[in-house]
C-alpha cells in the first residue's frame, strides 16, 4: 500500500505563490515511489475534481491543465519520495482542495490513479 501525505496549503493573496509537497511512503508488489507516475488534482467548492498536473516516473514527461499552464510547475525528487507543485500567480479560482495521487502508469485522468492523499486546502483571496 502506498500512503501519500500532502502539505503546504494555506491562504494566500491573489498573485502570490505556494508550493505543495506530497510525501510518499510504503510500496506495493515491490514497486517503489520512483516507479509511479504522480499527479495533482483539485476540487473546488461545488465542482467536480479536476486534473491539474502530472509527471512521469523519471520526471521527463509532464502535463498540465490549460488553466494552470505557465503558472504551475510539477516536479519530483525520487530520493526524497516527494512530488511538488509550485504554484505562482495564483488566482481566486485556484481555490480548492489539492490532492496528489500515484499511478502505475502514465495518466492524466483520475481513473488512472490508484492511490490518493487526503488533500490540502489552498485558498486564494482577491
Amino acid at each position: 500500500q502506498v500512503q501519500l501525505v500532502e502539505s503546504g496549503g494555506g491562504l494566500v493573496q491573489a498573485g502570490g505563490s505556494l508550493r505543495l509537497s506530497c510525501a510518499a511512503s510504503g510500496r506495493t508488489s515491490g514497486r517503489t515511489f520512483s516507479t509511479y507516475a504522480m499527479g495533482w488534482f483539485r476540487r473546488a467548492p461545488g465542482k467536480e475534481r479536476e486534473f491539474v498536473a502530472a509527471i512521469s516516473w523519471g520526471g521527463g514527461r509532464t502535463a498540465y491543465a490549460d488553466s494552470v499552464k505557465g503558472r504551475f510547475t510539477i516536479s519530483r525528487d525520487n530520493a526524497k519520495n516527494t512530488v511538488y507543485l509550485q504554484m505562482n500567480s495564483l488566482k481566486p479560482e485556484d481555490t480548492a482542495v489539492y490532492f496528489c495521487a500515484a499511478a502505475l502508469s502514465w495518466a492524466v485522468d483520475a481513473g488512472g490513479y490508484a492511490y490518493w492523499g487526503q488533500g490540502t486546502q489552498v485558498t486564494v483571496s482577491s
